[in-house]
C-alpha cells in the first residue's frame, strides 16, 4: 500500500500562483508514474500533469506553459507549480500514484486539495 499526503492548495486571485505538493509513503517500490488529476463540479476527473520515473512529463494542453510538474525521488514527492492561474484552474487537485507490480499496475489517490482561483 502506498499513502499520499498532499498539500498547498487554497485561494489565490486570478494571475496568482500556488504550488502543490504530494509525498508518498508506505510501500513505495516500483513508483512509475506521479501525477495530479483535477476534478471541478460537474465535470469528469482530467489529468493535468504527469511525470515519470525517468522524468519524461505530460500536460493537459490547457495548463501548458502555465504548470510545471517536477518529482523529487529522494523525498518520494511530487510538485506541481501553478503559474498564471485562471478561474477556470478552480477544482479539487488529487495526487495520483501508478505503481507496478508483475503485469499488474497499481493506482494510488491522495485525498484532494481544493484550488480556488477567483476573477
Amino acid at each position: 500500500q502506498v499513502q499520499l499526503v498532499e498539500s498547498g492548495g487554497g485561494l489565490v486571485q486570478a494571475g496568482g500562483s500556488l504550488r502543490l505538493s504530494c509525498t508518498a509513503s508506505g510501500s513505495i517500490f516500483s513508483i512509475k508514474f506521479m501525477g495530479w488529476y483535477r476534478q471541478a463540479p460537474g465535470n469528469e476527473r482530467e489529468l493535468v500533469a504527469a511525470v515519470s520515473s525517468g522524468t519524461t512529463t505530460t500536460y493537459a494542453d490547457s495548463v501548458k506553459g502555465r504548470f510545471t510538474i517536477s518529482r523529487d525521488n529522494a523525498k518520494n514527492t511530487v510538485y506541481l507549480q501553478m503559474n498564471s492561474l485562471k478561474p477556470e484552474d478552480t477544482a479539487v487537485y488529487v495526487c495520483n500514484v501508478k505503481q507496478l507490480g508483475g503485469s499488474l499496475t497499481y493506482n494510488y489517490w491522495g485525498q484532494g486539495t481544493q484550488v480556488t482561483v477567483s476573477s
